[in-house]
Order: C-alpha cells, then structure tokens, then sequence
C-alpha cells in the first residue's frame, strides 16, 4: 500500500505569480532530440542497475511539519516572466522522496539541465538549516496554465515521486495518480517501483496549447523512454508513447497504471464509524472490453488482499470513475471528493491478449492509495526485448463513446430484514432503452457460490431511474462473484455488473 497523499495534499491550490525576472543556475547543455531518450534507455537496460545517489540524510529525516515550511516561490517559475502560455514550478526533494530528479527545459532544440538551487524557495524561520550540497535535487515540478483566464496560472499536472503523475480537469482537485509502470503489484516477493529519473520539458510556442514532457525511466527490472502530449482543459487530455527495455523477464508487469483510494460506501458503510456516507477518490472500475461488454465493477475496501482479473483481448479501455459528483453524497466540506478526477485508458493499437487487473488493498484510513488497476499482458516482456505501447488518458468525468447502455449510478449492500441474507441492490440511471412497462425487461443475475434469488426490478422515484435488487445467501462460501445485468429482447440494455463479495 503507498501512502503518499500526504506528500501531494498540498499540490491543490492555483497559484497567480507576478511576473519576476531570476537568473537560473544552469549545469549542462546540449542538443536534444526525441529519439536520444530512446537511446539512453536501451544503453542504460544493458548495463547494471545504478540507483540516483540519495539526498543528505537530514533532508529525508524532517517531519511533514518540518518538511511544510519550505515551498517553491512561484515568482521563480520557469517562464513567468516570458510570453509561454505554460509556468513549471519546482519541487525539492526530501521527506518522502529520497532521490532526486533531473529536470532538463528544451529550447531550440537544446536541452539546459537545471542546477539544483535552494533560492528558488521560500521558507519560514522555523525551517531547519540542512545541507545543501551537489547530492540535492529536485523531486519533481508542476505545470500551471491560464486555464480560466489569461493573467491567472492554475495548476492542471504533476510529476512527483518515482514515476508517479496526476493531474486535473478544470475545476476539479487532486485525486487519483498514474504511474509510468506497475511491476509485481501484490506479489508475495514485493513490488518494484522503478523511478523517473530525468526529464524534458520542451519550450511551447506563444500560441500552444498542448505541452511535451519526455521521461526517462530507470529501475532495477527496467528502463523506459516516455513522450507525454498534455492537452489542459475540461477535460485534460494526456497521449502517452513508451517504450520498455527490460532488463529482467518481466512476467507481472502492469501497463498504464492507475492508483487510487476506496475506504468505504454504501457496499461497506457497516464497517466504518464515521459522519460521512462515503469517502473515496474512485468507487468503481469501468471496463469496455474487446467483445463491446461495458463493464461496471464497484471498488472495495476488503479485510485481505483481494487480486482480480478481467481476461481479455485488445481491450478498448479501463478506467477508475469517480460517478456521483453531488457534494451532499460525501458531505466533507474539506476533502470535496465529489470534485475527483475519473480517469479513462483508451489504447491506440491491440494491446493483444491480457487482462485488466484490480488490486484492492485493506485500509483503515482515508490517507492510504490502496487501489491499483492496469493492463497485463498475457505474455512475458522479455529480457533484451522491446515493447512500445501508445493510449490516451482523459482526466476529468465519464468518458464518451462506450456502448450506450444505462450505467449504475450505486450500489447498496447489507444485511436484509431477515438479518441473515445479504441484499445486493443496485441502481442505474433512466435511460431510453428502459421501457415504461418493466415487465418486458429480463434481469439476469449469477453466483459462484451459495444461492442468489431471482432479484426484483422497480422504478426508483429517489433517483429516477430503475432498481435491481436480488439476495445472497453464501452458505459455507467465503467468497462469491456476482455478476447482473438487464435486457430487453436478449439485447444487452444495461452494464455488466459485477462484484466480489467477501464473508
């Protein structure tokens, strides 16, 4: 399980800086083009792993109290005082990022290495004095853009902490991240979490709005060279180009990574003593799938590690959703989880034969990312070898395109009036498919184990739309897969749901 939320929590707020004009320590120069990150991986995955050396230990032994009374002057950001349309603030490394970064700005096609430089940030008198020497980086940078108006720079992405990302549709706050590469996530022996370790950050024109970040990624089982196309807006649209060089036989490795947090709903509210209905930054995982199925499956907050996998072939993309956008479902005046990023995975070319995979991780704070999903490929990458995948990521709501159908927009679990079966309830939306005489729709629903009953369809007044409701009686099952959906004339008119329930 990562906790790192507590390292980003205060990446949410836009900035407006002045305009300042700084002289930047510049260490190195030299020409730069694309394919040079390509070939920097290849070299690096023939040779033996060489991890970044760490910053002074006093740097990683601060306190989060300690660690939040230094932060970046924005006044300093790259290109605040020239006509770009994109400012980069910086990060210092240290707390919970032990290594630094090499950040690289590309100008007329020369790549300037920025110098580590301790001015470039503001601190309070109760900041400690710490070393600063040539082993002191930065940890990563933020991209801001004149995303509602031209003289305010709001911040719409960050690369910070191995090779970790996320970012913003406009208006939204932080929530879920990516990664560049997941490898043996939940697996007995660990997981790997290899790092970017370089960056280039190409200069845009007066009129761009798309922005190119290249990265190099290093780690002991792989290296990798990734191009990011970043498109701010409504929706912030992000087209990835990598390319893995393993250095080991990668047989678990996970392709566009998503994490994120569950810690309770309305399938788990029992378990929890807490004010609010729910708290989470995804609840569930979508999944379009390459035989056109729309798959809806509700995240979980689980009492043991729980790995599930969705076999399939050239899937046509996955995605963790954040749905129910009413504050009042949360009721958290602070966190605004209703204000959290979806994010949709639409590959560009067959990813072939595979399986989205869901890892659900128990948590018993709202602090901890214990949510994984990514695509597996069926095959091994192997030693020596290549591998070039190419998606889209659209951060912001519900994705467009998928087979029109009525989605689930909750689902309700617990104890019935018996008190001894457990009732499944599950609501989705009104749709034009849904006809006025419910008798006509059949519902389909299924079990692994125990006895599932039939279910009841009703009109939900509270909602609009329609209400499946079934029971679960798991006899001696510690576990069961339940899966539901409706038709109409044997044609699909609803989501494929599923869910595992756990005793």
């Amino acid at each position: 399980m990562i906790s790192r939320r507590a390292l980003l929590a205060g990446l949410g707020a836009s900035i407006a800086a002045p305009a300042f004009a700084q002289t930047r320590l510049i260490a190195a120069e030299m020409p730069f083009s694309p394919d040079m990150v390509l070939e920097e991986a290849r070299a690096l995955a023939q040779a033996d792993y060489t991890p970044v050396p760490l910053i002074p230990e006093e740097w990683l032994n601060l306190t989060y109290d300690e660690f939040g009374h230094i932060w970046f002057d924005a006044r300093n950001a790259i290109w605040v005082d020239e006509d770009k349309p994109v400012k980069v603030d910086l990060f210092t490394a240290g707390l919970y990022v032990p290594r630094p970064v090499q950040i690289n700005i590309v100008e007329d096609g020369t790549a300037k290495t920025l110098g580590y430089d301790f001015d470039l940030f503001d601190k309070t008198d109760q900041f400690p004095d710490l070393p600063v020497d040539d082993r002191m980086g930065y940890s990563g940078f933020r991209l801001r853009a004149g995303l509602n108006s031209p003289e305010i720079f709001e911040e719409f992405m960050v690369f910070q902490g191995a090779s970790y990302f996320r970012a913003i549709a406009n208006g939204q706050t932080y929530g879920l991240s990516a990664r560049g590469l997941a490898l043996r996530t939940a697996d007995p022996g660990g997981e790997e979490f290899p790092d970017f370790t370089k960056f280039w950050i190409e200069a845009p024109a007066p009129d761009a709005t798309t922005f190119i970040v290249h990265a190099l990624l290093d780690g002991p089982s792989s290296t990798g060279a990734y191009r990011f196309a970043i498109t701010p807006g409504d929706t912030t649209q992000v087209e990835v180009e990598m390319t893995v060089f393993p250095r080991v036989d990668l047989t678990h490795v996970g392709i566009a990574p998503l994490t994120s947090m569950f810690f309770f709903d309305e399938t788990n509210r029992h378990r929890f003593d807490d004010f609010r209905p729910a708290v989470h930054d995804s609840e569930g995982l979508l999944i379009w799938n390459g035989n056109n199925e729309r798959i809806w499956r509700p995240l979980a907050n689980p009492k043991g590690v729980e790995v599930s996998a969705f076999g399939d072939e050239n899937p046509r993309g996955f995605g963790l959703m954040q749905r129910d956008r009413k504050a009042e479902a949360y009721a958290d005046l602070e966190a605004h989880y209703e204000a959290r990023p979806s994010l949709w995975i639409t590959p560009h070319e067959g990813w072939g034969a595979g399986a989205v995979e869901l890892i659900e991780i128990p948590a018993d704070k709202e602090i901890y990312d214990n949510i994984v999903a990514y695509w597996r490929p069926r095959a091994a990458l192997m030693t020596g070898s290549e591998h070039r995948f190419t998606y889209h990521m659209a951060w912001g709501d519900n994705p467009d395109g998928l087979p029109d159908v009525t989605h689930v927009t909750n689902t309700r679990i617990g104890k019935g009036f018996d008190q001894i079966k457990t009732v499944c309830a599950i609501d989705f939306a009104d749709h034009p498919a849904i006809p006025d005489d419910l008798i006509t729709v059949q519902t389909v629903v299924t079990g692994s184990a125990g006895t599932v009953s039939g279910g009841i369809l009703q009109r939900n007044p509270g909602t609009g739309g329609i209400r499946f409701a079934f029971s679960l009686l798991p006899e001696d099952a510690t576990s069961v897969e339940l899966r539901a959906q409706l038709f109409v004339d044997d044609t699909p008119i609803s989501e494929v749901w599923l869910y595992r329930w756990t005793a």
